[in-house]
């Protein structure tokens, strides 16, 4: 196994599409969403173990999920989580954990990966991040894996890669944010477009460099922190200055506007378990397409529903097609499964 290659996982977000299962204080990534026996951070970690020394995978998270990590991945040693004591999305939470991984070894390549993803195809999915990892020691560049689009899908951003390029790993033209139908159909219709699967790899040193030029404010006020990183100093560094930094994600700090940016279309199978939608597609379905989890049911005329429950409860159902129904501790929820986007500003207005 290779010391030179690092792996980042992500796991600070709150997924509140997954209301009301996954909450701030609970988020999805820590729970067993399909009922598999481990968490998605759990599997994520196994994924890349397999590929990574176990010594060199960073957990990035805030600090309140400090001790949900350590009870949940417990070959991780506390100084390999990496805590944010404020949410300030990707940009920030990648340099940091970068720069600490290039004093540990300047000579590092890294993955950059979501905690939340479900991947089944694991032969695969370690041949794309070998053949990534290969190219970017080779070449100053910054990677993404894409996903071949299956349909056009509205909630996914899209990269578009160069047709000309014959090379495995492509050169980009551009990111695009998430289109209309019309326009996901014509970008199917192109070819030379990918979902943009939210995974990086890069050696240390590109990354490094893409900051510098892009983000030199972001970058100085990290480098600043140098000396403390892997220090009784580093708490207390980040602490005190880790909430001036810009809140913004590394596509748009640094992907969309970098010229080294390439692209490796991934020959595994993908799902970013971002909504109930998305996962009742991975979830065995009953005659009527109805996905039910931990729950005693009773359908009557219902289809393509995904319903979630506590304890065996028994639901009762009648007339329902394409809802989402979830039953945890006192919150019900009863939503139409094609407005699953709207959950979040309903969160939102609940937590208001």
């Amino acid at each position: 196994m290779n010391k030179n290659y690092y792996a980042i996982i992500m796991a600070g977000g709150v997924g509140s599409r997954f209301w009301p299962v996954s909450t701030t204080e609970f988020p999805k990534q820590f729970h067993d969403m399909l009922g598999t026996g481990v968490t998605l951070l759990q599997k994520t970690f196994s994924r890349l173990r397999n590929i990574i020394p176990v010594e060199n995978i960073l957990v990035l998270t805030n600090e309140k999920y400090n001790d949900l990590v350590l009870t949940q991945l417990p070959d991780l040693k506390p100084e390999q989580v990496v805590l944010e004591p404020i949410m300030r999305n990707t940009a920030p939470c990648i340099l940091y954990a970068s720069l600490k991984i290039k004093k540990q070894n300047p000579n590092a390549v890294m993955i950059v990966a979501p905690s939340d993803h479900w991947i089944e195809d694991e032969v695969a999915f370690a041949q794309d991040v070998e053949q990534a990892f290969q190219f970017c020691e080779k070449h100053d560049s910054l990677v993404t894996l894409g996903i071949k689009p299956t349909f056009p899908n509205t909630g996914f951003g899209y990269i578009e890669y160069n047709k000309e390029d014959k090379h495995p790993v492509k050169k980009v033209v551009q990111f695009r944010e998430k289109p209309d139908y019309d326009t996901a159909k014509k970008f199917l219709e192109s070819g030379n477009f990918l979902w943009n699967a939210g995974i990086f790899i890069w050696s240390v040193q590109s990354i490094e460099n893409a900051f510098k030029k892009f983000k030199p404010t972001m970058y100085q006020l990290f480098w600043s922190g140098y000396d403390f990183y892997q220090t009784i100093d580093e708490r207390h560094f980040i602490a005190d200055n880790y909430r001036t930094a810009e809140n913004i994600s590394i596509d748009y700090a640094v992907l969309e506007r970098a010229k080294n940016v390439y692209v490796l279309a991934a020959n595994f199978d993908w799902n970013d378990l971002g909504t109930w939608g998305s996962l009742h597609e991975k979830l065995v379905k009953d005659s009527n397409n109805n996905a039910i989890v931990n729950a005693t049911v009773v359908l009557e005329n219902s289809s393509n529903n995904i319903i979630r429950a506590e304890g065996k409860k028994l639901v009762v159902i009648d007339g329902l097609d394409d809802y989402i129904i979830v039953d945890k501790d006192d919150v019900l929820l009863i939503y139409p499964k094609c407005k699953e986007q709207d959950i979040k500003q309903i969160v939102s207005k609940i937590n208001a």
